[in-house]
């Protein structure tokens, strides 16, 4: 045993995702420690893109040369120990196209290890190969497997079943009845031999307070001697290498095509947000128990959520629409217009069947936002939508009636013509952390940034049917008169709090933010206008993104750490997310005439910070949330859809050349000066 790596060592906190388009992926650490339940080679979706197991946690691996035997592996146990050396031979890592590492060895041998998954089937491929011609070098690789949910963790169980079934150019497990098996189609030898790895310690897991330590079970060894040529391994269910990869099949040619599929798929996407993106969109099984059809939606983010409504129809402008995926776009606005009920869309499927979650109140209004969007680009680029059209138009006005009449939740039109909604102990809004019985931000009553949901959808709808115009008009004057706060030249968070007439939470927040920028409709276009988005840069800006909470406000954090109630505590409380960047870039853009100059600049200073983040972290993506304060640690899921989106979204439609911009600027109405479209 060694002394542990510092925690500051950089490539402790780059972890990589391979994504397989099902909802499973394979992800782990530049470092080869894993630090998260969620490390895994083989974790795959059995209902995409929920039903996650892990089969194939990970492996030891170690080298026989003339000169000793060299570990290319390490492992963190409990309390704070490194088993294996390997991580200190890694002499380069790389994660484009894919994860990729050279260990140097004492004697000069040097070994290249490749890991990716492939798009559309459960299956992680790995290859070991040596770097220049050496005589027996024997690799021996020892899998770690599991079979549990992937938030789960693995302990010592007798009922766990170590036998192999092997056979040519390929070994299979079934450690339990209920789990799906696993299959390595390999052209190395196995050896039989069973032993349970005890107390493997994750330091991420360790550190939000959560159950950190795992037992795993080593059914047996693989071994290759690399002189004679790549060691290959591809890991997949045994139920689709039943179905799907016949005995003929022969490891390597089976790699190697493999290989050379994805590297073409992965060339194709002309930057590295694109590839990003395409992680995110996968597979779903029909949302209603009848529905056996396949569709498309999007995950919110790795590793541990699955698809959110709210999540899905922000993100689906920059991940679908600002990359030309319209088809894929329209397969997923369909997929949840099929999903309304009472004029609301669940926010969340469970993972395991069970009723989905209706609890939130904006879902519905992003996704009207989202098919406005969608239909526009649709008609741009002359896409076909044989009745689809039709579909998605019902599912609008499907949503607008369920909540014109009320719906769950106090969801309802006020007389003012603007959108109540709450109860006690629901979480309604995006700002929808929940410990216990205590909902950190409550919001009810008003909430700003729903308001402009609701008229931009009363908006969008009145361009179809006459009979919304007159609720829109009353709520954009309601809007307008209620919530500027002239005390601090800002708008309120949220008026009528708690359903009480008159009252109002003037909390520094970004939620204003829509109200000039992000939305199809900009409700605020005067001096208020360059107010709110000068207050928002001085306060909430971070090169992360927005703060949720202003400094100085009650109940900031500059902090998201700790357990369980600290970080929920803090999750909108100041800690900063990305995904807001893109309203706010927006508004800044537009207060600045758009300008090649404003252009320029927001590049500089707005985009290039989240570019550069792709380099840490989650490698190639953009994380969740940061610290609200310098330096600004990234925190959350380290791969989100949101953020990638809106990064996108920015990059290929808000800050394009102003020749060729997707949204210019013109007034709506006469009679409404401050309103202004920010669309064609």
């Amino acid at each position: 045993m060694t002394s542990p790596l510092s925690r500051k060592t950089s490539h402790l906190t780059k972890e990589w995702l391979e994504a397989d388009g099902l909802g499973g992926f394979a992800s782990g650490n530049a470092t080869g420690i894993r630090t998260r339940r969620y490390h895994a080679l083989l974790l795959t979706a059995t209902t995409p893109p929920t039903g996650r197991v892990v089969l194939v946690n990970g492996f030891d691996a170690w080298v026989e040369t003339a000169n000793g035997t060299f570990s290319l592996s390490s492992q963190c146990y409990a309390p704070d120990v490194i088993g294996g050396d390997g991580a200190q031979r890694i002499e380069a890592f790389g994660w484009e196209p894919w994860p990729h590492w050279i260990f140097k060895l004492e004697d000069g041998t040097r070994i290249e290890l490749e890991i990716f998954a492939v798009k559309g089937e459960p299956m992680t491929c790995l290859s070991w190969k040596l770097l220049g011609p050496r005589k027996d070098v024997k690799l021996h690789v020892r899998p770690f497997l599991s079979g549990r949910d992937y938030h789960s963790l693995h302990k010592n169980n007798p009922a766990f079943r170590f036998d192999a079934e092997v056979k040519p150019d390929r070994v299979s497990w079934q450690p339990y009845n209920n789990v799906a098996g696993v299959t390595a189609l390999t052209n190395g030898g196995y050896v039989y031999n069973p032993h349970w790895y005890h107390n493997f310690l994750y330091e991420e897991e360790r550190a939000r307070g959560l159950d950190c330590v795992e037992d795993l079970a080593a059914p047996g060894v693989l071994s290759w001697n690399l002189a004679n040529g790549k060691a290959a391994l591809v890991l997949t269910t045994k139920e689709h290498a039943a179905a799907s990869l016949p005995a003929s099949v022969k490891p390597v040619e089976l790699l190697n095509k493999l290989r050379a599929i994805e590297q073409k798929r992965r060339d194709q996407f002309s930057s590295r947000l694109h590839r990003a993106a395409d992680a995110y969109i996968v597979q779903r099984a029909g949302t209603s128990n009848s529905d056996s059809v396949r569709s498309k939606t999007i995950i919110a983010g790795y590793p541990w959520f699955t698809d959110w409504g709210r999540d899905t129809l922000i993100a689906l402008r920059g991940l679908c629409l600002a990359t030309g995926r319209l088809d894929e776009a329209r397969e997923i606005l369909l997929t949840w217009a099929g999903a309304v009920s009472e004029g609301m869309l669940p926010n969340r499927f469970p993972d395991r069947g069970g009723q989905p979650e209706f609890n939130a109140v904006d879902a519905s209004l992003w996704f009207v936002i989202a098919v406005h969007e969608f239909l526009q680009a649709a008609q741009k680029e002359r896409l076909a939508l044989n009745g689809n059209r039709k579909k998605l138009l019902a599912a609008v006005e499907a949503i607008l009636d369920g909540y014109s009449r009320g719906t769950r939740f106090g969801i309802r039109p006020d007389t003012d013509g603007l959108l109540a909604c709450g109860v006690p102990g629901v979480q309604l809004t995006w700002m929808d952390a929940k410990v216990g019985d205590w909902v950190v931000t409550p919001r009810i009553g008003k909430p700003v940034e729903v308001q402009t949901l609701w008229l931009n959808a009363l908006w969008i709808a009145s361009q179809h049917h006459d009979r919304w115009k007159e609720p829109l008009h009353r709520g954009l004057d309601s809007f307008q008169a209620r919530f500027w706060n002239a005390e601090r030249k800002m708008l309120y968070d949220v008026v009528d709090v708690n359903h009480q007439p008159g009252t109002v939470d003037a909390s520094f927040r970004p939620n204003q933010i829509f109200a000039v920028g992000g939305l199809p409709l900009r409700l605020i276009a005067d001096n208020r206008a360059f107010l709110i988005v000068e207050a928002v840069k001085d306060h909430l800006w971070t090169p992360l993104g927005l703060r949720s909470l202003a400094p100085g406000e009650s109940g900031y954090a500059p902090r998201y750490q700790g357990g369980v109630h600290e970080r929920d505590g803090a999750y909108h409380q100041g800690t900063v997310w990305p995904w807001l960047i893109g309203a706010f870039v927006d508004a800044w853009t537009w207060i600045h005439k758009r300008t090649p100059a404003a252009i320029h600049e927001a590049r500089r200073v707005y985009l290039q910070p989240l570019l550069d983040h792709l380099e840490t972290a989650g490698l190639g993506h953009i994380s969740e949330i940061a610290d609200a304060e310098a330096p600004h640690t990234p925190r959350g899921c380290p791969w989100q859809a949101w953020s990638v989106g809106e990064a996108l979204w920015l990059d290929r439609v808000v800050l394009a050349e102003p020749s060729k911009s997707a949204r210019p600027v013109k007034p709506m109405r006469k009679s409404t000066p401050t309103l202004a479209l920010a669309t064609a």
